[in-house]
């Protein structure tokens, strides 16, 4: 076993509480400034109202951002999945000339920076797509946050197909189980975590994401990220940001909390 000195200790314990302070801090002084009277965010608070929460949640550009927003994710996670999936079990499960060649194709997106990624498709949806009559609107947006959305998914599920036991599923079919039924009650249950932590990142990573959207969106569509950045812009107005990112922070309990459900579930599947 390990042991450190008392140094050593005291040293990471401060590191520590450096990088919990640096990460919670600014969550903190959000929260507060979502009930700040004044209209400029500020520190100290001086006079505290619930007048921004009644602006920002009744406020249209905002329902409309965000109901973009989960529809984008939403749909870009759908697809990952599907294509996320179905690719790790060709990479794995079958050898093939090239191989290696598309995995690197299929992980390159995430590698990009998201600005190149996002000019790259916004040249192709509007300078190569559109006059050859291809309108993509709003389907492309989509599909731009699936191209780094489907890697979430194939890492996740790639890297827990290497770790299962084939004769599983061997011993499946021959005790008289068909493909879909041996997919079901034997494969899938090993990989179902994964699946769903890629799932899960798949979604928020598409949920706040900036670069590919700025130029891949539509005219006159914004999502959550957008409206925030918009909003950042009124000084007068920026108050509401602070609230709807209050409630952002309050609903990402639930997918963490789920998470962490995941993750144990994954660590007793190993053992």
């Amino acid at each position: 076993m390990l042991r450190l000195g008392r140094g050593t200790k005291i040293t990471l314990a401060v590191i520590t509480a450096l990088i919990l302070i640096c990460t919670y801090i600014p969550l903190f002084v959000i929260v507060m400034n979502s009930f700040n009277a004044n209209k400029v965010a500020g520190w100290p608070i001086a006079n505290f109202s619930l007048i921004w929460w009644e602006k920002a949640l009744t406020n249209p550009a905002m329902h409309a951002a965000l109901l973009n927003s989960i529809v984008v994710a939403s749909c870009a996670t759908a697809i990952a999945l599907l294509l996320g999936t179905l690719s790790a079990f060709a990479l794995q499960r079958f050898k093939f000339y090239g191989r290696e060649t598309v995995n690197l194709i299929i992980i390159l997106p995430i590698t990009l920076p998201g600005v190149v990624t996002g000019v790259a498709l916004s040249n192709t949806f509007y300078q190569v797509l559109d006059p050859i009559g291809i309108k993509v609107g709003y389907m492309g947006m989509i599909i731009a946050h699936a191209t780094f959305c489907v890697v979430m998914v194939f890492n996740n599920v790639i890297a827990r197909l290497r770790r299962m036991n084939p004769n599983l599923e061997e011993a499946s079919m021959d005790l008289g189980a068909g493909m879909m039924q041996t997919f079901r009650s034997v494969t899938f249950p090993q990989f179902r975590s994964a699946f769903i932590a890629g799932g899960l990142l798949a979604f928020a990573l598409s949920f706040d994401e900036v670069y590919v959207t700025i130029f891949t969106a539509p005219p006159g569509v914004e999502t959550l990220p957008l409206w925030f950045m918009n909003q950042m812009g009124r000084p007068n107005e920026a108050n509401q940001v602070n609230v709807v990112a209050t409630v952002i922070i309050l609903l990402s309990l639930i997918p963490v909390y789920f998470s962490q459900r995941v993750s144990a579930q994954a660590a007793n599947d190993l053992k």
